[in-house]
């Protein structure tokens, strides 16, 4: 049986290695800082290791747009007009050949730079995952850093043409981009030439989030161009995929090109932007190369899951819209929250894939869940973690920062006050700063309740890891055989794992305060388990021992508030 357990830590490099403390709104590179490659030295990814991880997500490694002039280096300024925040979107990529430049400390030498990372990290027994934006690219996009006989994105376009099949992007012919009103980029104190409210592109092409007028709104995705897949959007939606488009070979050379200096899986954006045929075309295309090779999609339709696994062929998709939503709302105590709405995602819209859906509570697109946007306390988690780990045999993971019960405090610059961590801006992660302490990565400067936080979370992984009836075993849920027990109430879930060798019951408690309940396993289980009479137990979390006279009157539990028990049978 595949072990679909991979359990992924998520980083932005240029927030991961920042010492800086200032976190000034709208700060400058030199006034809030920002981190290096070179900053994820062996130190931080034997701590990643050790803490249970199997591979590390680098977010934001491709050269993006930026307010921060390079001209130094020979690399041409970004107009601010189109770029969101002092550091740029990660996400509005300006060179798919190249490395972000701010990450780089000998900026001509940044690919090798990126080399040496994934070299370190491969040396640490990590695997090493990078972005594909596939959907948009800057507005102000021009790969310098191409193999030589490469043509660029665009290149070749006839751009009198609303939509062509050959065509890389699409056009807006004889109308002239028009700057969103309103934008103040980099805010007051920010100045440049460029900084004049008008930006350069005649004609204007489409934007990014599916917007085909010049004049896209300041809510829109201005900073990016959307990238013709064959789809005309203008004449239903029609799709031209007779001849293969020219931009599916130049995608190809890309993707190709980063698993050559040894990536070994994408995570990919917004996938649903994309048709569908294209990945049922490239992902097999290059697993014939790379067998290996892995493609995790950021999705969000659950009616499409099916389609974008079995036919795009992708090996993990985003779990949001299930299980994330579902934990989200029972953490949070929100009004009519049950852990039923749990069973609803493994029972219907991810019945049957449940090992290709990635679980998580946190990533850079959502809120921190010690954010007063969120749950306001990073230990009111715990549950919600247990279950995102231990529910199924797909991947888990976890974002930088998470596991020390980063708050998000503060206005960064485009990115507001809003309990997520910037991913436009310059900033400092106060959290995650503690635990690094200066490069040291000892975790010496936490204080004891983010260092009890980070201790659950290395027990976790590592148990999910280590343990095969959770990384590879089946699942039984036991709600309806529990639901009229004594003390059983709607924010308990319960379930067990198991293989021939391994049994673990979880039991996870979304209540504020303590339960005790007698669980009962059916008959046909504990006959199958050969399990009758006295039995003890083991919670692999604490260490703690559990026992019954007779299992088949129940195993009688105290479970704490917001917190879970994996009993080893």
């Amino acid at each position: 049986m595949p072990n679909h357990k991979l359990i992924i830590y998520q980083l932005l490099p240029r927030l991961f290695g920042n010492t800086k403390t200032l976190n000034k709104t709208y700060g400058s590179v030199e006034e809030n800082g920002v981190g290096k490659l070179n900053d994820i030295t062996d130190n931080a990814l034997v701590e990643i290791k050790t803490m249970g991880f199997s591979h590390v997500w680098y977010t934001g490694v491709i050269e993006h747009a930026t307010m921060t002039d390079h001209s130094a280096y020979g690399i041409k300024t970004d107009d601010p007009d189109v770029v969101k925040g002092r550091a740029g979107s990660p996400y509005a990529i300006k060179d798919y050949y190249d490395i972000a430049t701010d990450l780089a400390v000998d900026v001509p030498n940044r690919l090798n730079e990126f080399q040496a990372l994934v070299t370190r990290t491969h040396l640490n027994g990590l695997k090493v995952i990078i972005d594909f934006v596939p959907n948009h690219v800057a507005r102000t996009y021009a790969s310098d850093a191409r193999p030589p006989g490469v043509r660029d994105f665009g290149e070749d376009d006839d751009n009198t043409q609303n939509f062509s099949q050959q065509n890389d992007f699409y056009y807006i012919p004889g109308q002239p981009f028009v700057v969103p009103g309103g934008y103040n980029p980099g805010g007051e104190e920010f100045t440049s030439p460029l900084k004049d409210g008008k930006f350069d592109e005649f004609p204007a092409k489409a934007t990014g989030n599916d917007v085909f007028n010049p004049a896209p709104s300041i809510n829109d995705w201005f900073e990016t161009i959307k990238l013709n897949y064959g789809v005309y959007y203008l004449d239903g939606k029609k799709t031209y995929f007779g001849h293969v488009p020219p931009l599916w070979y130049k995608m190809h050379h890309i993707l190709t090109y980063w698993a050559e200096m040894g990536v070994d899986g994408f995570r990919c954006d917004m996938i649903e932007m994309v048709p569908v045929e294209f990945w049922a075309w490239i992902i097999p295309k290059l697993k014939v190369t790379y067998p290996d090779l892995i493609f995790i999609g950021e999705a969000y339709d659950k009616d499409q899951y099916n389609n974008y696994i079995h036919n795009g062929g992708f090996d993990y998709l985003y779990d949001k819209v299930g299980l994330y939503d579902a934990i989200r709302r029972v953490t949070c105590n929100e009004p009519g929250a049950s852990t039923w709405e749990i069973n609803a995602v493994w029972n219907n819209h991810c019945k049957g894939i449940d090992q290709h859906m990635l679980r998580f509570m946190e990533n850079h697109d959502e809120q921190r869940i010690a954010s007063r946007d969120f749950a306001g306390d990073a230990s009111l988690a715990m549950p919600g973690m247990i279950v995102s780990a231990t529910l199924a045999t797909g991947p888990v993971m976890i974002y930088s920062g998470q596991e020390v019960g980063e708050p998000a405090e503060g206005t960064p610059g485009f990115s507001g006050d809003d309990g997520r961590t910037t991913i436009f801006d310059y900033w400092g992660v106060p959290a995650h700063q503690q635990w690094m302490n200066n490069g040291k990565f000892d975790g010496a400067n936490l204080s004891s309740a983010q260092k009890e936080l980070r201790g659950f979370y290395s027990r976790l992984l590592n148990i999910v890891k280590d343990n095969e009836a959770i990384s590879t075993g089946e699942f039984y849920e036991l709600m309806i055989a529990n639901e009229h027990q004594p003390g059983f109430d709607t924010m308990l879930y319960i379930y067990l794992r198991y293989t021939q060798h391994q049994k673990v019951l979880v039991i996870a408690n979304f209540n504020r305060t303590e339960r005790a309940i007698n669980i009962k396993i059916p008959v046909e289980l504990l006959a199958q388990f050969g399990l009758t009479g006295a039995v003890n137990f083991m919670d692999l979390l604490s260490g703690a021992t559990f026992s019954t006279a007779d299992v088949n009157i129940g195993i009688p539990v105290v479970i704490g508030g917001n917190s879970g028990l994996l009993l080893s049978l």
